[in-house]
């Protein structure tokens, strides 16, 4: 890819991921052109579709979301505490940018999703997280990856459609944690 080629398309990018922070996923490709200084064809050319540009986005935040799964991983703390803490973190990825828990939500576990695998890595590191539960024998039996996995991003949508701040979160992943938990 020529110099300024790949200037516009990270210009593109980094703009869109500020666009979409402000207006949510659904904003105007045309205002990210324009806001990146490009024309809506220069835009096109990078990126055919929005979510063609959404997974460009989310390279970084895949990355992101590997390094949080070590991070709870190396935690050496209570069962709860660690479940907590991971649901926190999770939280923050799915809600970086507005309308971004439902949209991430709603396609875990969907194999048409254009975000499939993106999620995939989500859902890959709550698993790790998952199976240490496990192999401490913490975790109720049965319960499932992606279904936990749905539920902490229901919270963070209901956090994000009603602006709750963390504060007002956290004791609804504490209900969460403390059903998924063996008593």
């Amino acid at each position: 890819m020529r110099a300024d080629a790949l200037r516009n398309r990270t210009r593109i990018i980094d703009t869109a991921r500020e666009v979409f922070r402000e207006q949510g996923y659904d904003a105007s490709l045309d205002e990210i052109a324009k806001r990146a200084g490009v024309g809506a064809g220069t835009l096109y050319r990078h990126f055919p579709t929005r979510d063609a540009l959404l997974d460009a986005i989310m390279q970084t935040w895949v990355d992101r979301v590997e390094e949080a799964a070590e991070k709870a991983l190396a935690f050496e703390g209570p069962p709860r505490e660690l479940l907590l803490g991971w649901f926190d973190v999770y939280v923050g990825l799915i809600s970086l940018h507005r309308g971004g828990p439902a949209k991430i939500t709603s396609a875990l576990g969907d194999p048409d999703s254009p975000i499939r695998t993106k999620c995939e890595v989500l859902t890959g590191a709550f698993e790790r997280v998952m199976q240490r539960l496990r192999d401490a024998d913490a975790l109720r039996e049965g319960v499932d990856t992606v279904q936990a996995a749905r539920l902490v991003g229901g919270v963070a949508t209901v956090a994000d459609d009603g602006g709750l701040d963390a504060a007002a979160v956290r004791p609804l992943l504490v209900v969460v944690a403390d059903g998924l938990l063996r008593a």
